[in-house]
């Protein structure tokens, strides 16, 4: 849709140009204005902040990708779900993009808009009160994994699954998935949502779930944004263990390792399963490392080694073993990323490959995928592969091959963002790997950096795309919402 109107009214309706911070009044029911433009009766009461400040929409034009730069023309901070159906109605009545924003973990410029609304859901943080017997909590959409799972472990419970970096939001994750090392055994995290509390892209608020509103439950959860922004979610609680016996499986042969791998999710006999590649001596990608949890008590009993690892054909000589606090091993990958904050290699662009395979063609697609790896290639990044089991996933939007145990294969690129070069080489490669998926039977995991057009959306959503298209037709009717992930 043209942008020039849009631009303009924002503009007028938000403050002149040189205005750095808009917000509400209570006390004079006015706008207060820090900078040198007006305040315009045009735009709602707010009890949060719009900002227009060149660090406040230079971060936005951003994300962990530093690849895509978009840049709004406005960030709302919000105080209130009330001020997101303000704006969001707001936006509606000016034709102007809309994109919610958690912790800007996106590769690929998912959460940005050029010359709209960035919305910054990490104010709207509450996580509700546990009471005894409590098998739910109700958190808001910008409160961190990490800061769930503080709240609900000291009452003995915990979210069934977590994805492996905790400080991304509540309604980042749920918007693509969810997935982790529990997936075989719990499914994803969309997969244990009870309710979700969202502002549709008409700018109605909205309870919904599987008895109601179903209809939009189902497009929201790891539907991209595209209907909804999530304010809020209730999830589901399962006890959660005191302590875990975490192991590292050291294997030297592809297959085995996949097939190991398959024989513990199949036979449900660890409660955390994942794997990582690494370059072996010889610079190769073909050192694998199986990583398997066992919870302890309350949840299980104390783990036995011998009937855990039993069959398995690993390395014995290379395990490294460890009991540690649940809490600790959740948060396990925390002291790594401060370690390349401190490096300055968190700044670095991130044009992540993320694919779902079947299993029947995983050993394939990602010997080809690895076999073309370089270490400078993959940089301070990692490589991630583990299975899940079909049956557990049950979110029509989270789109998965049809095939009872497929693997998330990820190549997690770091390279410096300046290098524009070798970004470009690593995209176009990731393109290719997701054709080869594609014709395989398999899908992307939309978190990472693969070139995409209307018409692979629609391919990737499958049958389950005229669903997706009604309720956005339904649901956002001005087609306001989430532009950057480039489905409509």
């Amino acid at each position: 849709m043209p942008q020039t109107p849009s631009r303009r009214a924002l503009l007028r309706g938000l403050t002149a140009s040189g205005a750095a911070v808009v917000g509400f009044d209570p006390a004079a029911r006015s706008w207060a204005v820090t900078g040198t433009g007006p305040h315009l009766a045009e735009i709602p009461a707010l009890d949060g902040t719009l900002v227009m400040d060149e660090a406040s929409l230079a971060a936005a034009s951003d994300d962990y990708g530093h690849i895509v730069h978009r840049r709004p023309l406005a960030v709302l901070r919000p105080g209130s779900v009330h001020d997101v159906v303000a704006m969001v109605r707001f936006c509606n009545t000016h034709r102007l993009t809309v994109a919610p924003r958690g912790q800007g973990h996106a590769t690929n410029g998912q959460a940005q808009v050029a010359g709209g609304l960035v919305v910054e859901t990490a104010t709207l943080a509450d996580i509700g009160t546990l009471d005894p017997g409590s098998t739910t909590v109700t958190v808001g959409a910008g409160a961190r994994w990490s800061e769930v799972a503080k709240a609900t472990i000291v009452h003995g419970l915990t979210p069934p699954v977590f994805t492996d970096y905790l400080e991304l939001s509540v309604g980042g994750t749920l918007s693509v998935g969810g997935l982790g090392g529990q997936t075989h055994r719990h499914g994803a995290q969309v997969d244990n949502v009870g309710e979700l509390q969202v502002v549709t892209g008409a700018g109605e608020f909205v309870r919904c779930s599987r008895t109601r509103h179903p209809d939009l439950f189902h497009a929201v959860l790891a539907g991209l944004g595209q209907c909804a922004v999530i304010v809020g979610a209730t999830l589901r609680l399962v006890r959660a263990p005191e302590t875990v016996r975490h192991y590292l499986l050291p294997y030297d042969d592809l297959r085995t390792f996949l097939d190991d791998q398959r024989t513990l999710v199949q036979e449900d006999r660890f409660d955390y399963v994942e794997g990582q590649v690494s370059a072996d001596a010889d610079g190769a990608f073909r050192a694998y490392t199986l990583e398997a949890v066992a919870y302890g008590p309350p949840v299980g009993p104390a783990p036995d080694d011998a009937v855990l690892l039993r069959g398995l054909r690993h390395n014995p000589s290379g395990v490294q073993q460890s009991d540690l606090p649940y809490y600790d091993f959740l948060d396990r990958i925390a002291p790594a990323v401060e370690a390349l904050k401190e490096a300055g290699l968190w700044t670095y662009a991130h044009p992540w490959l993320n694919l779902l395979l079947p299993g029947s063609s995983t050993a394939g697609i990602t010997g080809d995928v690895l076999n073309a790896l370089t270490a400078d290639d993959l940089g301070p990044g990692v490589v991630l592969v583990y299975p899940l089991l079909r049956e557990r996933l049950t979110t029509p939007l989270l789109r998965t091959p049809d095939d009872p145990v497929p693997y998330l294969f990820a190549v997690l690129h770091a390279t410096p963002p300046d290098d524009t070069a070798t970004i470009d080489r690593l995209l176009a490669a990731n393109r290719q790997a997701y054709e080869a998926t594609a014709a395989a039977g398999g899908t992307q995991y939309p978190v990472g950096s693969i070139p995409f057009t209307h018409a692979d959306w629609r391919t990737h959503f499958g049958p389950a795309w005229p669903g997706l298209e009604a309720a956005k037709h339904r649901y956002d009717p001005c087609g306001i919402l989430v532009p950057g992930q480039g489905l409509f």
